[in-house]
């Protein structure tokens, strides 16, 4: 069931791209942000959960929310892309500008440091708040 229902997602989410692209042509923005903004729809369930665990003021359940969402559509959606490519005989580009593999490797590194200890913390949470943050300024920086 749980494979339906990432084609759908999938699909959908392609659906979504192809509108979002036209809309990010008309007013002259990075074709980046179209990739945030799917993101940003796929993560929203997990999202609302981990903000509302933090308000009752349970970080660390607020965190492994957050860190399980993120771990599991990696490790589904990165695979089903490239199945849903390799079935529709189109070309998958996966490349990363030099920027972006800097924020990759920084945000692996953290990730590693913070899955490594037993438990999380604030700081911890906003070194990776800091990350988005930075990432979300060199999406505009040409």
């Amino acid at each position: 069931m749980m494979i339906v229902f990432l084609g759908a997602t999938v699909l959908l989410a392609e659906k979504l791209a192809v509108t979002l692209n036209a809309g990010l042509e008309t007013f002259g923005l990075p074709p980046a942000l179209g990739a945030l903004v799917v993101a940003i729809l796929v993560l929203v369930p997990e999202g609302v959960g981990a903000i509302a665990a933090a308000l009752a003021n349970r970080a660390q359940r607020s965190m492994n929310i957050l860190l399980g969402s993120v771990l599991a559509t990696l490790a589904m959606t990165i695979p089903a892309v490239i199945i849903v490519a390799m079935v529709g005989h189109t070309t998958l580009e996966l490349g990363l500008s030099p920027d972006g593999q800097v924020m990759l490797v920084v945000t692996l590194l953290t990730s590693m440091l913070t899955f490594a200890g037993r438990r999380t913390n604030v700081l911890q949470g906003t070194v990776h708040l800091g990350l988005f943050l930075a990432y979300l300024l060199l999406i505009f920086i040409p």
